[in-house]
């Protein structure tokens, strides 16, 4: 059996923008991209910690070192410049490969520049 776990968060990013004329999705800085492990086009879950919407879109790669992170098409409407956000991927595992599991998260600045990249059970232990 199958489990879906998260696999990788950007954790409290800045909105950058927001263009309800693209296409859809939400672009990314392509360093953050890289850092979480997180592909082009793959499905992510997004929450707005400023006003409590989540939903699925997938992730576009935005130029390297940019910090934008801007929701696209429809979901434009669901976000404000300087909102933060959780960005969030998740996979699915074998039993065998959750023993030796952990999600990474990136940890970004107010201006969606890499701090760390860390992983789950590293940060459980800081709390």
């Amino acid at each position: 059996m199958l489990r879906t776990l998260l696999s990788a968060k950007i954790h409290n990013c800045t909105l950058t923008g927001a263009n309800v004329n693209y296409v859809g999705s939400i672009s990314i800085d392509e360093i953050l991209l890289q850092k979480a492990g997180i592909l082009p086009y793959e499905q992510v879950q997004v929450v707005n910690k400023a006003n409590g919407e989540r939903f699925i879109t997938y992730a576009i790669t935005a130029p390297a070192y940019s910090g934008v992170i801007e929701l696209n098409g429809a979901a434009a409407r669901l976000g404000i410049i300087g909102d933060r956000l959780i960005i969030m991927a998740y996979g699915q595992f074998t039993p065998e490969e959750l023993k030796n599991y952990s999600p990474t998260v990136v940890i970004v600045d107010e201006k969606n520049q890499l701090v760390e990249v860390r992983h789950y059970d590293d940060l459980l232990t800081k709390v």
